[in-house]
């Protein structure tokens, strides 16, 4: 017995592709740590795994889901209908909490060390909840990340409660106030969490960004940061 699932990415596939034989689908969920859903076409098969997070979504966003996956495979226009829904759906407070709380359970975190050669996390993070949070904001896991990555300078995790900051900066030429606008970024995340709003993810709300100006090298820091 075909499941419903299957009929609904036959029904989308129909309507992107209404000349093409439909191949044989393989669809299942996977305990993912997240979100993840993936779409890929081996020997003439269309494999889907998508998040055991979406098994019980309502049926407009699995036409959605199947939307939006079969149209990037077969590099089609995405309707913005399917995609607005989608989005709606994982913004909202009760998906992104659940997906929240997967992902600590499930996920595992890199630690490092945050004593560096040249800075120390612990050190620097005290300095500044001492300056600017009057001593108040409790100290997460802080490490440097496990390469040298220029891409994310540094995260906050709140599944995990640990500030991660680039181990490119732990350099001897590295000025002090870049490791401290990083390490301040990233605490005012933890001061400020992300919100949804209407299914939107508020980041950085009036609030984060008038804190953030507060910082006194702010574009002593960002100048430096832009020559990485």
């Amino acid at each position: 017995m075909t499941s419903p699932l299957v009929h609904i990415f036959e029904h989308q596939y129909r309507d992107l592709r209404p000349r093409a034989p439909i191949p044989p689908l393989d669809i299942r969920f996977r305990r993912f740590t997240s979100l993840n859903t993936t779409i890929r076409l081996r020997e003439g098969r269309l494999f889907v795994s998508l998040s055991d997070l979406l098994e019980h979504a309502p049926e407009a966003v699995h036409h959605a889901i199947a939307h939006i996956l079969l149209a990037k495979l077969y590099k089609k226009p995405i309707a913005p209908i399917h995609a607005d829904r989608y989005r709606r759906h994982v913004r909202s407070e009760a998906v992104a909490r659940q997906a929240e709380q997967i992902r600590q359970t499930r996920g595992r975190k890199r630690i490092s060390t945050p004593s560096g050669h040249h800075y120390d996390l612990d050190e620097v993070f005290e300095s500044l909840n001492s300056r600017f949070f009057h001593g108040l904001l409790g100290r997460p896991t802080l490490t440097w990340s496990a390469h040298h990555a220029r891409r994310m300078l540094g995260h906050y995790d709140a599944a995990h409660n640990t500030i991660v900051v680039s181990r490119v900066f732990d350099r001897l030429d590295t000025p002090r106030c870049a490791v401290e606008y990083l390490l301040y970024h990233e605490m005012l995340h933890l001061k400020h969490p992300v919100r949804v709003k209407a299914g939107r993810r508020c980041v950085h709300s009036r609030e984060f960004q008038a804190e953030e100006r507060l910082f006194p090298q702010l574009e002593e820091a960002k100048a430096y940061l832009k020559l990485l």
